[in-house]
């Protein structure tokens, strides 16, 4: 369920989403109101749960991890057990930026940051080693053409 905000919360967040570092005085003036507000306003978005953890984008080619693979995997078990043990390899491995669970023919679509293919093949040796999966597709992103955690509001 969507929480209720309001246009002025909307402001803030699209503030906070361009650039969290920012000074409480400057996304007042941004949004058109003085900081008390502003400030009560980020604390219950917190509190609310609409703001989560707050991050440092770092450039993943700037620190080494010049491969981002799109791994596709399908798998013939669908079982609690092997969901569970599934998560846990998933958890356990930092090189997973991303994963869902998909409808359709895949089951699972991975997003893996690596600092080249031979970094993916010991990321993808692990991985099978720790859950049975039934087909694996890698795909190697060529160029990030758009990326961004902010959402359009």
């Amino acid at each position: 369920m969507a929480a209720q905000i309001d246009k002025t919360d909307r402001k803030i967040l699209a503030e906070l989403q361009r650039d969290a570092g920012q000074s409480l005085e400057e996304i007042a003036r941004r949004v058109g109101a003085s900081k008390t507000p502003v400030w009560n306003r980020i604390r219950k978005l917190r509190e609310t749960g609409v703001i989560g953890n707050q991050t440092v984008v770092v450039n993943p080619e700037a620190v080494g991890f010049e491969a981002c693979f799109f791994v596709l995997i399908r798998t013939s078990a669908h079982d609690a057990d092997w969901q569970a043990d599934f998560l846990r390899a998933l958890r356990s491995r930092p090189e997973v930026q991303e994963a869902h669970r998909l409808a359709g023919d895949i089951d699972y679509i991975l997003k893996v940051r690596v600092a080249n293919a031979r970094a993916y093949d010991a990321f993808y040796q692990a991985l099978i080693s720790q859950v049975r999966v039934f087909n694996v597709t890698a795909l190697l992103s060529m160029e990030e053409i758009k990326s961004t955690t902010a959402l359009p509001l």
